[in-house]
């Protein structure tokens, strides 16, 4: 994996990956780079759900997150916490275990956090 970073001026960059896809970020204004990496959490995680429940009848997927960081440099996250959302018939155990699976074993991006990162989650199933 391969990528590229440009400032552009002022508080902003531009990043890219190997195929020029370009994504602006912007330290003051938004988004940051540790916002995009709550992103990049998420993302990843619903991307693990998703796939798990590709044999299920759900409409929709969404993911709330709510992060905390150090007050001093480094200013790194020491929280995590999200709640997912499913929108379909969907059992509540395997739901469950597809949550836990991500965060222990196949979502990249959490895994890639500082150990003393505390994440925590909550699971709901709205109805179709």
């Amino acid at each position: 994996m391969k990528g590229e970073v440009h400032w552009t001026g002022g508080s902003k960059m531009a990043c890219f990956n190997d195929a020029k896809d370009r994504l602006d970020l912007d330290w003051n204004d938004g988004p940051s780079p540790m916002q995009v990496m709550l992103q990049s959490v998420g993302a990843c995680t619903i991307a693990d759900i998703v796939t798990g429940l590709k044999d299920r009848a759900f409409t929709e997927v969404w993911l709330e997150l709510d992060a905390e960081r150090r007050a001093e440099p480094p200013r790194h996250f020491t929280r995590l916490h999200m709640v997912y959302h499913v929108k379909g018939e969907v059992p509540e155990k395997l739901l469950h275990r597809l949550i836990e699976k991500s965060h222990s074993t196949y979502c990249s991006a959490s895994t890639s956090l500082r150990t003393d990162v505390e994440i925590t989650w909550g699971a709901e199933i709205h109805a179709p």
